[in-house]
């Protein structure tokens, strides 16, 4: 009696990394489904196309040349709905988000293996630089960094739940990004050295500001000093974020300390109450920051979240560096997070700089990711 071959989902962007992932999962010999996925069409390329279509020719090529089916899904109005309204909305905070994140956790994983489930898919198949493995003691679905640390996405995949990794796959997280181009380029794909995706999931590459100023109008503060003293003006804080340079063009005054340019002012702090800018020069002990508390946490495997006291790796943005920490519970402005779960704090070895609330702060033991949330100054 012949086996039935197992069925995949795979999400096929147009990309060298999602192209080469369905060619693996051919050559694995998977039943496969392509499907392209449109969650965004305000973008346009040079010629004022839309840049998804642009992107779908290609996921169509690749497909054609692996002789599977592509389907397209449109998960547009979601994605505005769950993750670009309310980078707007964490943006008008004062925050900085990460919709990538949200992207991940709220559209592409969930929504694919609902559109898996109607065609009777086991698994959906992405690109992403992350392994999945299942824990042969306690069963539950472990997510690690990928064997290319500096193409890892572990980072952007840290909200994702255990029904999401027992339903996904990721084939190139044995893989680094040299090694999957080499074998786009032997399989003669069009993509083989394609640009990696810059910007935001979807979105790309964009003028920050400019995105932002369609849905927050400027408005104008003080830009302050340590010392609390006005050194400039600025057009509101949603457009900057901590560890951004600023300088003479936003109205900063270049002074003199012991007869030296102090040229290279940071953001420091906003205080989106009052609609202010703090600001530092360079080496200035409020650029540099050693403890970080977590809102909102996630645990991969609840029973595998951090312990008081415990030793783990932080990682404030992705492939950034990992940084040696400890975890402590409590302490902090609302002592007691939602559910009545402990605040965590996570202490750093050595204070780092470009630290911003809103961002994610990613923790790892070894190469396991074990989770994380959002990070707050109190």
């Amino acid at each position: 009696m012949k086996t039935k071959k197992p069925k995949v989902l795979i999400a096929i962007s147009g990309g060298v990394d999602s192209s080469v992932a369905a060619l693996l999962m051919k050559k694995k010999d998977y039943e496969i489904v392509g499907a392209f996925m449109k969650n965004y069409s305000d973008s346009k390329n040079e010629f004022g196309e839309c840049n998804w279509r642009e992107e779908r020719r290609v996921a169509i090529k690749i497909a054609s040349m692996l002789d599977i089916p592509l389907i397209t899904l449109d998960f547009e109005k979601q994605y505005k709905k769950q993750v670009v309204e309310k980078m707007f909305e964490n943006y008008k905070r004062g925050k900085t988000p990460n919709p990538d994140i949200d992207c991940n956790q709220k559209i592409k994983f969930p929504l694919l293996i609902k559109a898996a489930e109607k065609i009777n898919a086991d698994f959906v198949v992405t690109g992403h630089y992350a392994r999945i493995k299942q824990n042969k003691k306690t069963k539950e679905y472990e997510l690690l960094r990928g064997k290319d640390e500096s193409k890892d996405q572990s980072y952007f995949l840290y909200r994702l739940s255990q029904k999401d990794l027992s339903k996904s796959l990721f084939p190139i997280g044995d893989y680094t990004k040299k090694q999957i181009r080499e074998i786009a380029r032997k399989n003669k794909f069009p993509n083989y050295d394609k640009k990696s995706t810059v910007g935001i999931c979807f979105i790309g590459k964009i003028n920050l500001k400019k995105f932002l100023q369609k849905k927050i109008k400027p408005k104008k503060g003080k830009i302050l000093n340590p010392q609390g003293e006005q050194i400039g003006t600025h057009d509101g804080i949603y457009y900057y974020t901590i560890g951004q340079r600023i300088g003479p063009r936003f109205g900063i005054e270049i002074k003199k300390e012991n007869n030296k340019k102090m040229d290279k002012w940071y953001v420091v702090k906003k205080d989106a109450k009052r609609n202010v800018i703090i600001a530092a020069p360079e080496g200035h002990k409020l650029n540099f920051r050693k403890e970080i508390f977590i809102e909102n946490p996630h645990w991969i495997n609840p029973d595998e979240k951090p312990k008081n006291n415990s030793k783990i790796l932080s990682r404030i943005r992705q492939v950034g560096e990992l940084l040696p920490s400890k975890v402590s519970l409590g302490g902090g402005k609302g002592e007691r997070s939602a559910g009545g779960r402990g605040k965590y704090k996570i202490t750093l070895n050595k204070p780092i700089t470009g630290v911003s609330e809103g961002q994610a702060i990613v923790l790892y033991k070894n190469e396991k990711c074990l989770g994380g949330g959002e990070i707050s100054f109190e």
